[in-house]
């Protein structure tokens, strides 16, 4: 094979582990390729994923703030109107930034851009198609970074014009004036949010007893209590049975989760947001010999290597939480690897964040997994309504907690929701990676007046010493 047809590293997938996988191993000396089937770089965040709904996010709540929120500032905003193509063209040109961002980090970094469909023909062997014709390439190390698709329920079909993913709910060409979101996770109630501002009535309807499975309790029943208030319904314990479309929208049998009889509920959308799969479809992998587990995703060992030598796996193909930051780690420290230095990545520590406003952000672990492991514990919290600058933003809601070792005070999670609570996270984040204390973060001095001192006071009220409540 021609030497234009060998590397070092081989990476299928662009998306955040993918092109950070390939970026890092470029800069380590590595000759590498990366295989992306569709048009742009940048995987399913930057084109359907977290950088579209972010952009959406922003300049909904922008337009809800001010038919809403400005006045309350002396602000009187008249004849505001919604213009949703232009919005939709704010969301596609900050899409086109951000990928052309990648295309020149590549061409920078000297990564081979390989357009077409990757498959593994075996160890140190890659196929490349684009519809026109195939390639055949040869590395050391193949690393699967294809990342993941939506699911959807048996019998319900997603056509992405009225039963629609998060693809679909990014592209709609007018308020719906009804909308049905299955599933109440973080792209349920982020899309939830966007349309319900511009004008949609949103609901939820949600099989556990809460929104937000997994999310500390406190920090649940809080989020149902503040999304309420603005406008979105809630149906918990509820369980969509089935969706036909019909000449005027959807209609939709929901019964109790637990049992009973089935109600019929109809929309002119339905967002299906119940979660999200690995995308090993078509790869060859098993062909390959590598190994799957029950949910499709690769088994890898510590150092993301298959059950087949050279080739490795990461970001949501693998174990662990779906998050882009998370898949960014692990293309890092596999590259690192590969050229021989160390890495590490420590899984209780990486932030969760819902871009609703007011955001939700969570690190480590809950007060119930405490709770179930019978680890002793001191919590702290401290409200948003108590801060200065809260309060200069009207922006009020939500609080900070923080739960630390009871015999050590090194912190062991905590748990926000409240104006830019994503960034807030970042401090904890960053003290509990050098095994800090709640007791380091409540004598750090904090600017005055930031919404950064609610975590200063939520780390005081962990030994009940907080000043300002």
């Amino acid at each position: 094979m021609s030497d234009k047809n060998s590397f070092d590293v081989i990476v299928i997938g662009s998306g955040p582990g993918g092109y950070v996988a390939a970026i890092r191993a470029a800069q380590l000396g590595m000759k590498v390729a990366c295989v992306e089937m569709r048009e742009t770089l940048g995987g399913t965040c930057l084109n359907i994923g977290c950088i579209p709904s972010k952009a959406l996010l922003q300049a909904s709540e922008k337009y809800h703030e001010a038919q809403h929120g400005l006045e309350a500032m002396g602000i009187k905003a008249s004849g505001v109107k919604l213009d949703l193509k232009g919005m939709m063209k704010h969301k596609d040109d900050v899409v086109e930034s951000n990928t052309k961002g990648i295309e020149f980090l590549f061409k920078k970094n000297k990564v081979t851009h390989l357009h077409g469909r990757g498959e593994v023909l075996e160890a140190g062997k890659v196929k490349v198609s684009d519809g026109k014709g195939a390639g055949e390439y040869e590395a050391e190390s193949i690393i699967i970074a294809t990342g993941s698709d939506v699911i959807t329920l048996p019998g319900i079909e997603i056509d992405e014009k009225k039963i629609v993913s998060s693809t679909g709910a990014l592209e709609l060409k007018k308020v719906p004036k009804t909308m049905i979101v299955i599933g109440g996770g973080v792209i349920g109630l982020e899309m939830g949010a966007v349309w319900s501002r511009l004008g949609a009535d949103v609901t939820v309807v949600e099989y556990l007893d809460q929104i937000l499975p997994g999310m500390d309790g406190e920090v649940r029943k809080e989020a149902t209590k503040i999304f309420k208030k603005q406008g979105l319904n809630f149906k918990t314990s509820s369980k969509v049975t089935s969706a036909k479309n019909t000449s005027k929208g959807v209609e939709l049998m929901v019964e109790p989760a637990a049992g009973g009889d089935a109600e019929k509920l109809s929309a002119d959308i339905v967002l299906m947001a119940i979660g999200r799969k690995p995308y090993t479809d078509g790869l060859g992998l098993e062909n390959a010999g590598v190994e799957l587990d029950e949910r499709g995703r690769v088994k890898v060992d510590e150092f993301f290597e298959s059950s087949v030598e050279g080739i490795y796996a990461i970001g949501d193909v693998i174990a662990g939480p779906m998050l882009a930051h998370k898949a960014e780690d692990e293309g890092v420290i596999l590259a690192e690897m590969l050229a021989g230095e160390s890495g590490h990545i420590n899984y209780d520590m990486i932030p969760g964040i819902v871009y609703t406003w007011p955001e939700v952000a969570n690190v480590g672990k809950t007060e119930e997994e405490l709770k179930d492991a019978g680890i002793k514990y001191n919590a702290g919290k401290f409200p948003f309504m108590a801060n200065g600058r809260a309060r200069a933003m009207n922006a009020v809601d939500g609080f900070v907690k923080i739960l630390a070792d009871a015999e050590t005070d090194r912190i062991l999670g905590a748990h926000m929701i409240g104006p830019n609570a994503g960034d807030l996270m970042a401090e904890v984040v960053s003290v509990m990676e050098f095994d800090g204390t709640a007791e380091d973060i409540a004598r750090t001095c904090h600017s005055h007046p930031t919404l950064t001192e609610v975590v200063k006071e939520a780390a005081l009220a962990v030994h009940k010493r907080p000043i300002h409540i």
